[in-house]
Parts: structure tokens; C-alpha cells; sequence
């Protein structure tokens, strides 16, 4: 019974009281891997209590779709590190079939402010560490690690490098603190040893969780390129439960998952519709690597 005698908002509120309660019991961590910053714990084999949590906290099926994209434009403007970026979208290749990586989306505006956030909060440090971007698409948030000094390398499939070394050739260019190398990856193929030698000290991806057939591959990959320094960033958007409680399964056995709240997010860039996770290798998997 509702406030006014005839819907159902109180119980909707007692279950969203509840999910909050659970939340709070879920052990929080002061750093994983090279992140300093709070994660909250995903358990081993409770992949779906972490959707029940997600979809009950932030209801993202309540809230507004690409609110800081807007995907029929041809291009996008964002400020970040003291720079105008200027990110060129290509609309039309959006409906074929497999294709996402042609516009932005609000994951990946996220993860890219989320990195800057981090960066000048002290979290983390991008200067002069090498990293490797999945599924970069346009290449917002590779663009944007490059400006925070790292020496990025975005990787998307073959028919996808066109428009995203645009975007590179675009935005970085004169005085730049790091660096960035467009390359062809196929998830599930053997890196190029130019990803691999040395490893990476980061991983970074957003809405690159967006199938159950795509999972395997890029549990592959990510495996591929991660030792035990590595930490991997991943924002998802919330679309379907099922492909990401999935994922969170199969990843559970190779890797230690935390879900970065959005308190730790930049403040004018929090979205209930995304999530970011960290994630690193497990100790015993990086162990059987050495012998």
C-alpha cells in the first residue's frame, strides 16, 4: 500500500532499504592492485547476489539512457585535463549487427573522467605506465590515460581502427604527457607481442561486457595480457543482468573483483546505469604462471 492508499512505492522503498543493508555488509578494501581507492568486495559464487544489489540499489531500468552522450550526433565534446576533446562518432555503422564501438557511451565518458578523478584525488598514477585499452572504439578513454601520462596502446578489431586513429590523430597531438598506439586485437587471438613484452601495468575497457559468446574471449585475452602487476578497469552499462552476472562468474576463477562505488567516481560524472570494477589476477593463478 502506497502513501496514497493505492500503489506499491513503501515496499518498494523497504526493498531498497534492504539491498542498502546488504551493501553495507559487504567487505570494503583500501586499495586493489594499483588502485588506492575503496572497493567493495564481489565473493566467490555470489555473482548473482552482486546483480540483485546493483539492480536493487541504482534501479538503472529507472534512469535516463546515454545522459552525457548523445549518439546521433556525429561528433562529441568533453573537457578533460585542461583539454578540448573533440571525439568523432559515426552514427550510421551503429545498427550493424555486432557493432557498438562506432558512438560513445556513457561508460565510457565514466571510466574516462573516473581515471582523471583518480589521477588528481591520488589513486592512482597513469605517468609513464603502460597500458592496454579493450574494445577502445572511438577512443575517448584512451585519449584521455594518454593525457594523464600514460603510454597507452587502444586495440579494437580490424574494421574498427579507422575512425578510432582519427580520434587519435585529433586529440593528441602537440604537448602531450604520454602517449598512444592504435592496434588491431581480436579477443581470443594471441596478442601482439608489442601488448605483451613487458605486460601492462593496466587494462582498461568500457562496455566491452555486451554478450555471453564475447565472454570467453575476453577472459582469454585478459589473461593473456595480465601478470601480477597488471590491474584491470572495466566499466559496464547496466543493460543485462544475465551477460554480466555471466562474466562476474567466469572471471571469479582467475580473478579478484571489487566494485568501485560511486563515491569514489568523479562527481558530475556518476551514472546509475554504469558500474566499474578492478579486477586482479589471483595469486595462486600468477604462481602456476612462474613454474
Amino acid at each position: 500500500m502506497s502513501a496514497a492508499g493505492g500503489g506499491k512505492l513503501p515496499e518498494v522503498e523497504v526493498e531498497a532499504d534492504a539491498d542498502e543493508e546488504e551493501e553495507e555488509k559487504m567487505v570494503v578494501m583500501k586499495g586493489m592492485g594499483s588502485y588506492g581507492g575503496k572497493v567493495r568486495m564481489v565473493k566467490g559464487g555470489e555473482a548473482w547476489e552482486e546483480m540483485m544489489l546493483l539492480w536493487g540499489i541504482q534501479q538503472p531500468t529507472l534512469s535516463k539512457q546515454n545522459a552525457f552522450v548523445l549518439q546521433s550526433s556525429l561528433q562529441l565534446r568533453l573537457d578533460s585535463c585542461g583539454y578540448s576533446l573533440s571525439i568523432l562518432q559515426s552514427p550510421s555503422s551503429l545498427g550493424a549487427p555486432g557493432v557498438t564501438g562506432s558512438v560513445m557511451w556513457d561508460s565510457g565518458v565514466v571510466l574516462g573522467k573516473f581515471l582523471e578523478h583518480s589521477v588528481e584525488s591520488g589513486m592512482i598514477c597513469l605517468q609513464g605506465k603502460k597500458i592496454v585499452e579493450l574494445g577502445s572504439g572511438c577512443g575517448l578513454v584512451g585519449c584521455i590515460a594518454a593525457l594523464l601520462g600514460g603510454q597507452v596502446f587502444l586495440t579494437d578489431m580490424p574494421d574498427r581502427l579507422r575512425l578510432l586513429k582519427k580520434n587519435v590523430e585529433t586529440n593528441l597531438h602537440g604537448d602531450v604527457r604520454g602517449s598512444a598506439t592504435v592496434t588491431e586485437l581480436v579477443w581470443g587471438d594471441n596478442p601482439d607481442p608489442l601488448l605483451t613484452k613487458p605486460l601492462p601495468d593496466y587494462v582498461i575497457g568500457s562496455d566491452v561486457i555486451y554478450s555471453e559468446g564475447a565472454v570467453a574471449d575476453l577472459l582469454d585475452t585478459l589473461l593473456d595480457l595480465c601478470g601480477p602487476q597488471t590491474t584491470i578497469i572495466l566499466a559496464g552499462e547496466l543493460r543485462n543482468d544475465a551477460i554480466l552476472e555471466y562474466f562476474l562468474e567466469a572471471a571469479m576463477k582467475e580473478f579478484t573483483i571489487g566494485r568501485v562505488g560511486q563515491t569514489e567516481w568523479h562527481p558530475d560524472y556518476c551514472s546509475p546505469r554504469v558500474v566499474i570494477y578492478v579486477l586482479v589476477k589471483k595469486l595462486s593463478q600468477t604462481m602456476n604462471e612462474d613454474h
